[in-house]
């Protein structure tokens, strides 16, 4: 089928790259732009039965007007001293007049007392609408631009955190980093395949078909998002860039090489590129399958920021699939071996190769191999023993960004609960009895972690009431999750003031994300294993080869997470790593991983296939196989390495963790442990599918082509291992 199609698009070249411009004229212009339909609010992808998610339903209808986002102006001198008693009457002046400057979206501005020191004073600005909202962010803003205007001069200054701001810099740097690491993601691209091919055709060649597709898978998910009614998260769009464009240049790259193989063996014309573009289809197209069904486990998700991520970058990922076994081809078809110009490596084989020489290691010594490179990985895992989630947003913004420095401030003379109470919300059917409730928020009555206790409000009809809980720790973190999930729920649960009692806040939902998450992983790591297990055996023909492919993999990530761990905890001190990281860096280190071992392993089939005894099929496979896996592998991570530039420590770990697990699953899993495995296992790493078949089979290469036998250097390195 794929030699079919390969020489459909070789010759139809000019056709398919017009069907593929008409397309991209015909859908980006007319559709909306990803970032349109991008929801920076964690909370709001939480599923309704959740207890945070009940609560906030509840506030709306029962305290329409305290419902909505919440940010905190903390006010100071600007000189770090005590505010004087001008000094606060000028910042109740100001809270005033941004109450009242009408700006769309704010409620008002109230100020509280000063600080137990008289160095700060804040005032709480309430929003309608929630903080994920652009309208309400777009408020904040203005906020902050009204509140700088009306203290210029006065030897004071603001700066503004809460639930908001933080929302709003977290849209603003996402957006600065998706133009971050699309810059940096094509500038790397374009150095490293200089560098590998030098040539600038085969440099630039991906970077202008990768973008053509990118633009319109863009288009396609924006358009898919709007239809369906959802939201994707803010890190999509990031992710989106490095994966698309790591992800195709693999591809472009595994049609290169294997052109370039065939143009060593004295093939010309279109049947060269027509039997690379075939051969090499049919392993691109399980390798971007595993990955789309990898993607798509991302659906059974209960959180809908990683649930939404699944269409996203299914269609991403298949659309360029179809580029890669239909525009690549096309484009190659027109520009011939001229691809490679001015170079002329193109013509002659290297004589020096390293993986030459790794492959002839591997078939004398597979069992030592397989224990070095083992053994590497399981000591690398240990370190994910270790790992603990980090759910605290403000840790996760640039160290610049005002609402993190704002908290700073606050959180040095108030409690760092003050930057977003938690609520205890109390209804019934029928009016509440005021003394229960009262008893709920009595001092006696405080359980571990709460700061402050306010006083009970009531709803118009009585029915409901809300006490707002300011926590001792800041209401992101560890301490501050487990004593809402604990002794505060625990304690609200058993008042009996009402018929019913709900935690909410952003506490609240902090843990109802944790507890989702922790479900999330419990399930989608099993399920996309077992998927993809089962298109290995489909692809390999073999029952044995999956398994102990899989163990690999497996042990790819786990010696990845284990070493983000030891980076990120152990050697920078940090409190924890991004909740999602494990499931992003599951999907991305397996799936990428398995594709390398796709690409590999199939490779070993095919020299096996041939009739050439272990040893040899082993050393070519990893010879010929070897080059496009390690120049794949690199130029993926160095995308990935782009998020580094972000200053956003999620999408920093992020690019940390899959960089270094797809380094870890070219160079040792695929490489070294999968052929070493694959050796010692002999013929039997192919049953019940393997034909023992001796020589090439009709059609098996190129008119003009010599089959590729070993070489003398191979030989005599594998006849001291015979």
């Amino acid at each position: 089928m794929f030699d079919r199609l390969a020489r459909f698009v070789v010759r139809h070249a000019r056709l398919t790259i017009g069907l593929w411009l008409v397309a991209a004229i015909a859908i980006v212009p007319f559709s909306p732009k990803l970032g349109e339909v991008t929801n920076s609010d964690e909370a709001s992808f939480l599923p309704s039965s959740y207890e945070s998610v009940q609560a906030a339903r509840l506030a709306d209808r029962a305290f329409p007007e305290q419902s909505g986002a919440t940010g905190v102006l903390v006010f100071q001198r600007a000189d770090g001293g005590r505010l004087t008693a001008a000094d606060q009457d000028r910042l109740a002046s100001v809270a005033q007049g941004v109450s009242g400057a009408g700006i769309d979206r704010v409620r008002g501005v109230r100020t509280g007392a000063a600080s137990p020191d008289g160095r700060l004073q804040l005032a709480q600005v309430r929003f309608a609408g929630s903080s994920g909202e652009d309208a309400v962010m777009d408020a904040a803003q203005a906020v902050r631009d009204e509140t700088a205007r009306r203290l210029d001069g006065s030897g004071l200054r603001a700066g503004m955190t809460g639930e908001a701001a933080i929302k709003l810099d977290d849209r603003d740097a996402h957006g600065t980093a998706e133009k971050t690491v699309g810059i940096a993601t094509i500038s790397l691209i374009l150095l490293l395949l200089l560098a590998m091919f030098r040539s600038p055709i085969a440099a630039l060649l991906p970077i202008a078909s990768i973008a053509l597709v990118f633009l319109t898978a863009n288009s396609l998910i924006a358009l898919a998002a709007q239809g369906l009614g959802f939201d994707v998260s803010l890190d999509l769009p990031p992710l989106l860039t490095v994966v698309l464009f790591g992800i195709g240049t693999d591809y472009i790259l595994f049609t290169l090489f294997r052109y370039r193989e065939h143009l060593r063996t004295g093939a010309r014309g279109e049947d060269a590129l027509i039997h690379a573009a075939g051969r090499v289809g049919e392993v691109i197209s399980f390798a971007a399958l595993v990955v789309i069904v990898a993607f798509s486990a991302l659906a059974l998700s209960q959180l809908g920021s990683l649930q939404t991520m699944a269409p996203g970058l299914v269609i991403g990922v298949a659309l360029m699939w179809l580029a890669g076994v239909t525009l690549i081809p096309a484009v190659l078809s027109l520009l011939g071996p001229r691809v490679f110009w001015p170079s002329r490596t193109w013509q002659r084989e290297p004589r020096a190769s390293a993986y030459r020489r790794v492959g002839a290691l591997i078939a004398r010594r597979p069992g030592r191999v397989a224990l070095a490179s083992g053994g590497a990985l399981a000591a690398l895992a240990v370190g994910a023993l270790f790992y603990t989630a980090d759910h605290d947003s403000i840790n996760q913004l640039p160290g610049g960004a005002e609402s993190r420095q704002a908290f700073e401030d606050m959180r040095a003379s108030f409690p760092a609960g003050s930057i977003t109470p938690t609520q205890v919300y109390v209804t019934g059917d029928e009016r509440l009895d005021r003394a229960k409730v009262s008893g709920l928020a009595a001092e006696h009555q405080r359980p571990d972690g709460v700061a402050s206790v306010g006083e009970p409000a009531f709803s118009a009809d009585g029915r409901t009431a809300r006490i707002d809980v300011v926590l001792k720790d800041n209401p992101y973190s560890h301490a501050a999750l487990d004593a809402v999930d604990g002794p505060i729920r625990d304690a609200a649960h058993a008042s009996g003031a009402g018929q019913r009692v709900l935690v909410g806040g952003q506490t609240a939902a902090s843990v109802d994300i944790r507890t989702a998450t922790n479900r999330d992983f419990a399930l989608v790591f099993p399920v996309a294993a077992l998927a993809i297990g089962l298109l290995l055996a489909w692809l390999l023909r073999s029952l044995v080869a999956p398994l102990y492919l899989l163990g690999a993999v497996m042990l790819g990530f786990a010696a990845t997470l284990g070493f983000t761990v030891a980076t990120f905890q152990g050697g920078l001190g940090e409190p924890g790593l991004k909740s999602m990281l494990p499931i992003i860096v599951y999907l991305f280190v397996v799936a990428v991983g398995t594709d390398y071992s796709i690409l590999m392993t199939a490779r070993l089939r095919e020299e096996a296939l041939r009739g050439r005894p272990p040893r040899e099929a082993t050393a070519l496979g990893v010879e010929h196989g070897g080059p496009a896996i390690g120049a794949a592998g690199l130029i993926l991570a160095g995308t990935f390495t782009a998020l580094l530039l972000t200053g956003i420590a999620s999408l920093m770990q992020i690019g940390f963790a899959v960089s270094s697990g797809i380094l870890i699953a070219a160079g040792i899993m695929a490489t070294l442990l999968v052929p070493s495995l694959t050796m010692l296992l002999g013929r039997a790493a192919w049953w019940p599918g393997h034909r023992d078949e001796r020589g090439p089979r009709p059609g098996e290469e190129p008119a003009g082509a010599t089959s590729p036998e070993s070489t003398d250097d191979t030989r005599g390195a594998l006849a001291g291992g015979r």
